[in-house]
């Protein structure tokens, strides 16, 4: 007995020691949280009652020549978080603009300017060694700096006191240890000042992401040195009477060591938009829309913003880091844009001297190229070295990947690209930001150099107008602008542009709209080569269809046609693929599939069957087409392999000899094969029972956080699920998505504006205005996104937070 009393005692003395060690580490627990959930909370940014920042003085540095306030600026966030700043001067407004882009966006601006300039290895670490090798590589920060140079005084000071204004946020977050917490996560305990230097950088990384196509130049060469010509040719976006021009006889440079690891914009980068006049709107006066397709990501790509000052009172979107308004309205007029995708940048093949590798040919004599030093440093890691070339045509880009004993002999590629050159992008989005007409929105365009865009306008005096604008080189030949093209010959410099007068333009049709969808925007007569790759036409053709049969329209419908999902590809394909898939032995699941597509009333609406088993056909007769003599990296280099692929269906099905189908036995054997593989791979996912299939539980909005990296960061900063979402790639309401069905390109801004009343118009920002994932506004229009419902933005009627900036 005694000794069971003495076992039990030092048991209950464990089972109570073990009890105060749980309720402690519970307590270190709960005290752990509850500072990290204050330290969150305090980076919530303040958006009531007031703030002192400096006040006017000059000279304060080398990069600007001024900070602070010289009088109070209000600023009032109404309840989309979209920040109204009434300012007594412009200086004080820009400023005010940097302060609450920062206090909204400040480590997405930062990111942005390292991604932009090859900074990210510095905080990332080695995963990002190539990435920023290939942003040193192309300049866009040098470019940024010749740009500088060229700005006037009231350009200057816009960047300047935008500038200021992010800098004395930054002070302010840092001495109230309120920076956002993405600072702490990727162990950044400070944040260098922003510069004038850092917004034009960015603007030329937007310049990047919509200015290219040099990766298509790229796989037309593979192509031509790895297929039998005939195959090569099919895949050319059109047939080239020069064949493969002037470098068939060269070195061949091997595109996967270096180039198929460089940094490729998406390929469905474009937009849709379109001005309708008064004589076919039900109030009478000009109606214009507009939604540019870029990436869609946590937090958005635009910041929406209402600027009001003696010289400006304007509302729209711009890219957080940069000042003003690059699309919407003021009290006069409005525009919008899509991407031209015209030929601005082009690969040269360069002969490199065999005994000294910074020389090379150049009309037949040999020339030092220019090496820039930089260093890189890599979080981590030693700081690497790191040589870029540029030659008389451009940067050498055929190298930025490869090890320093592994390039510096035999023959490059260069690129020389417009957005490379000093441009002032800046002055003509200040001068837009102010115009009245059509004239002086025109003079200002003037100064939109890149990317080049499809301008369309509309003013309260009935104009409506549009301008494919940039500038674009002018090609001897429109063939020269498929392959990369020798560097050694000076005759195939590209030193001449299109003239300005001569550019498209567009003013008061007599059909009552213009539109454009990166469709191809001249005929045939045109005098100039723009491009040879456009955008499959299907976006466009559907609304220039709506806007030609309809009368009376509203603000309402033009809403309607954004997130309209009829898909005009398969209106043309579904009857060949059901006509051609009748003489194919299927099995019962492959033929439910068939019947689906049969009946299908071609909306790509997310309840429906239909286009998950289109889509997934389409792909699947990419693949049957190309998979098997491809590497996956030199395919991601095909750009605009829709519109080939589109070309070769209907060339087969019109009795066409087509290698690329005859090498599978025919269109018959690929759609059999397609159609197999499609069937499969929903059966995969969504089960053999064809009645619960539907397009949204593939096909899934999710606005991804950059640190969404871990599963713990990814409930973090994305607490809404992937939500099913219509449409498609090539639907009006633009939702292109990846191998998983996740949608990660579309419309990042949806605007509606009627001129009748030109103080107001309507806004979607998916997934929300700001970046901190406690605000109201971090994800909230994610749902709006999804069904398209809008929030009205006024510039004359706005209510909300208020701020005051005052001058200490």
């Amino acid at each position: 007995m005694g000794e069971a009393i003495q076992t039990k005692q030092p048991r209950n003395k464990i089972i109570k020691w073990s009890l105060i060690v749980f309720l402690i580490l519970v307590l270190i627990l709960i005290g752990v949280l509850l500072y990290v959930n204050a330290y969150i909370d305090r980076s919530l940014p303040q958006t009531e009652g007031a703030i002192a920042v400096a006040s006017y003085t000059e000279d304060v540095s080398e990069e600007l020549s001024f900070e602070g306030l010289t009088n109070d600026v209000t600023i009032i966030r109404d309840e989309q978080g979209v920040p109204h700043i009434e300012a007594e001067t412009d200086e004080d407004l820009f400023f005010a603009q940097g302060f609450a882009t920062a206090q909204d966006r400040l480590f997405q601006m930062e990111m942005s300017r390292r991604q932009a300039s090859g900074e990210l290895s510095e905080v990332v670490g080695e995963m990002a060694v190539d990435t920023d090798k290939y942003f040193r590589t192309l300049g866009l920060r040098r470019a940024a700096e010749k740009s500088l140079a060229d700005y006037d005084e009231e350009e200057l000071m816009a960047l300047e006191a935008y500038a200021a204004g992010v800098n004395a946020y930054i002070t302010h977050a840092e001495s109230g240890g309120s920076m956002p917490v993405e600072f702490t996560l990727m162990g950044l305990s400070e944040m260098r000042e922003w510069t004038p230097l850092d917004s034009l950088t960015i603007g030329k990384y937007m310049a990047f992401d919509l200015g290219g196509h040099w990766e298509r130049q790229a796989f037309n060469y593979y192509a031509m040195h790895n297929f039998q010509e005939e195959e090569a040719l099919e895949l050319f976006p059109t047939y080239p009477e020069k064949g493969a021009s002037n470098i068939s006889d060269e070195e061949y440079i091997d595109i996967t060591a270096s180039l198929t690891k460089a940094e490729i914009p998406h390929p469905f980068n474009g937009s849709n938009n379109w001005a309708v006049d008064g004589s076919k709107t039900k109030s009478g006066k000009p109606i214009l829309a507009d939604d540019p397709h870029l990436g869609l990501a946590t937090p958005s790509i635009w910041y929406q913003v209402h600027l009001d000052s003696p010289n400006y009172n304007v509302s729209g979107v711009i890219f957080a880091g940069i000042p003003g308004v690059i699309l919407g309205h003021n009290e006069e007029v409005a525009w919008g844009v899509t991407n031209v995708g015209p030929d601005v940048q082009q690969l040269y093949i360069e002969r490199r001297h065999e005994d000294d590798p910074y020389q090379f040919l150049y009309d037949d004599e040999w020339y030092e190229a220019e090496v820039i030093e930089e260093t890189i440093y890599v979080d981590g890691e030693d700081p690497i070295e790191y040589e870029v070339i540029e030659t008389i045509n451009g940067p050498v880009v055929s190298e930025f990947a490869e090890e320093a004993d592994e390039h510096l002999n035999g023959s490059v590629f260069s690129l020389r690209w417009t957005a490379l050159d000093a441009t002032k992008e800046l002055s003509a989005v200040l001068q837009m930001n102010r115009s009245s007409d059509w004239e002086e929105f025109e003079k200002a365009l003037e100064d939109f150099h890149a990317p080049a865009q499809n301008f369309v306008f509309a003013s309260h005096d009935g104009t409506i107008a549009y301008k494919a604008n940039g500038r674009i080189p002018i090609y001897d030949h429109p063939d020269d602008a498929l392959l990369p093209m020798p560097g050694w010959d000076s005759t195939f410099a590209l030193t001449e542009y299109i003239p300005y007068d001569e550019l498209p333009t567009i003013v008061n049709p007599e059909k009552g709209f213009v539109a454009t969808a990166n469709n191809q925007v001249v005929s045939d007569v045109y005098p100039y080569h723009v491009s040879n790759v456009w955008a499959q036409p299907y976006r466009y053709e559907r609304i220039h269809e709506v806007l030609e049969e309809g009368e009376q329209f509203t603000a309402e419908d033009m809403k309607e046609l954004q997130m309209d999902t009829k898909n005009l590809q398969a209106r043309h394909f579904v009857p060949i693929f059901i006509d051609v898939l009748e003489s194919v032995e299927l099995s019962e699941v492959e033929q439910e599939a068939v019947d689906v597509l049969s009946e299908w009333n071609l909306y790509d609406d997310r309840e429906l069957a239909g286009p998950l088993v289109f889509h997934q056909l389409v792909r699947s007769i990419e693949e049957t087409l190309f998979a098997e003599k491809m590497p996956e990296e030199v395919l991601s280099m095909f750009k605009g392999s829709g519109q080939n692929v589109d070309q070769l269906i209907q060339r087969a099905y019109d009795g066409d000899e087509v290698h690329w189908v005859e090498r599978h036995g025919g269109l018959e054997s690929v759609l059999d094969k397609a159609i197999t593989q499609a069937v499969e791979e929903i059966v995969d996912i969504q089960g053999s029972n064809v009645d619960d299939w539907n397009w949204g539980d593939y096909h899934r909005i999710y606005f991804a956080h950059p640190l969404s990296i871990t599963g713990i960061l990814d409930r973090f900063f994305n607490s809404v699920d992937p939500k099913p979402v219509d449409g498609s790639s090539v639907t009006v309401m633009a939702a292109s998505f990846g191998d998983d069905g996740i949608v990660n390109h579309g419309a990042s801004w949806r605007f509606v504006t009627d001129l009748s009343d030109p103080q107001g118009g309507y806004h979607i920002v998916g997934p929300g205005q700001t970046g901190h994932y406690r605000s109201d506004w971090y994800d909230d229009q994610i749902e709006n996104w999804v069904e398209g419902n809008y929030h009205e933005t006024r510039m004359d009627d706005y209510s909300g937070e208020e701020l005051i900036l005052t001058a200490e």
